[in-house]
């Protein structure tokens, strides 16, 4: 099993980042302000204006640290890695049972199992949580029974399109009450509906970023599984998507809106951390991307016991484990793939 170590964000403009012995060197106005020894990390995540040598860019690459370039507001643009690893029969599978449409409805019916029974919880959490401070305690119930309908109707024998029919339905059902969990500053943290490239609120504003850092670890673990990442089953083949990625993501989607929803009801962020632009979109400030960050962090730290091994484990690990889970249900030693179910 890969080890899960850190991973390094860097969120200062103008940072630049440079290989120092064997360590990475973080400068800011030609001072060093960080080294870190690169035997301790996973990945390294830059953001906005953050500079990095030729020279660490290999020296990453040859240490398998994978180095991700996003825009300040968390888009990606690109990323640098060593050469592919893994087995060349496991991805030659992988690409094979992508054709088979009844296979990629098999895959796309369990990752969504996993959403929609995490965004069960999450409602359902809330309820436990809040009970009568919830807005409207008898639609967040409703949404639970929509939910609970949803996950037996994917138990069906459904094609994939009308997979993707539940789906949406469970989407739009979910976030229909999303701002019922929503118990503080109202006037400030409020959601109406997802949006995105740009964000038009501040709730979609952390969703849209907090989904960033989920994708970066997926898409991490999944290469680090020495799977392609843009193969996938329920998002098909289109240039410059991680298709499999977004499969694996989407159990954890929920996880994400756990975490926003916490930061805004303890009041961890406010009004004044995001910048509201002249086209409408909204940003977060250089301090409130930090404390997402520190709070993303400590929730891969969380101990939680894995519901298909049945072992105790760092959260963070999940995305590996799941991605060792699924190609071992490539190769047939699984009948079938087991998504991550919250409690």
């Amino acid at each position: 099993m890969k080890k899960h170590l850190n991973t390094l964000f860097v969120t200062t403009q103008g940072a630049y980042l440079a290989k120092d012995g064997e360590t990475v060197a973080v400068r800011i106005e030609r001072e060093v302000k960080l080294r870190i020894p690169v035997h301790t990390l996973d990945s390294i995540v830059c953001f906005g204006n953050v500079g990095c040598s030729p020279f660490l860019m290999g020296f990453c690459a040859e240490r398998d640290v994978a180095l991700s370039f996003l825009t300040e507001n968390g888009r990606f643009l690109a990323r640098v890695v060593g050469p592919v690893s893994g087995n060349v029969l496991l991805r030659r599978e992988q690409y094979r049972r992508a054709d088979d449409m009844h296979f990629s409805a098999e895959v796309a019916r369990a990752c969504l199992t996993g959403k929609v029974a995490n965004c069960r919880s999450v409602l359902q959490r809330g309820m436990r949580d809040h009970g009568e401070r919830l807005a409207d305690v008898s639609a967040v119930q409703f949404a639970i029974d929509r939910l609970s309908a949803s996950l037996r109707r994917l138990q069906s024998n459904l094609d994939l399109d009308a997979i993707r029919g539940v789906e949406g339905d469970a989407a739009h059902v979910y976030f229909s009450v999303f701002d019922s969990l929503i118990i503080r500053n109202k006037q400030d943290f409020f959601f109406r509906q997802r949006s995105r490239r740009p964000p038009l609120d501040r709730v979609n504003c952390l969703l849209s970023f907090l989904y960033t850092l989920v994708m970066h670890d997926v898409r991490s673990a999944l290469e680090g599984t020495g799977l392609d990442p843009a193969v996938g089953y329920l998002h098909r083949d289109r240039p410059g998507r991680p298709g499999l990625a977004l499969d694996m993501m989407e159990e954890f989607r929920p996880m994400a809106d756990r975490l926003a929803l916490s930061l805004v009801n303890l009041g961890q962020l406010q009004r004044k951390d995001f910048i509201l632009s002249d086209g409408g979109g909204v940003r977060m400030k250089d301090d409130a991307r930090k404390t997402l960050l520190v709070a993303y962090q400590k929730r891969k730290q969380d101990i939680m016991r894995h519901p298909f091994l049945q072992e105790k484990m760092e959260v963070g690990l999940f995305f590996h484990v799941q991605a060792l889970l699924f190609s071992r249900f490539l190769r047939g030693d699984l009948d079938g793939y087991p998504p991550v179910i919250w409690r």
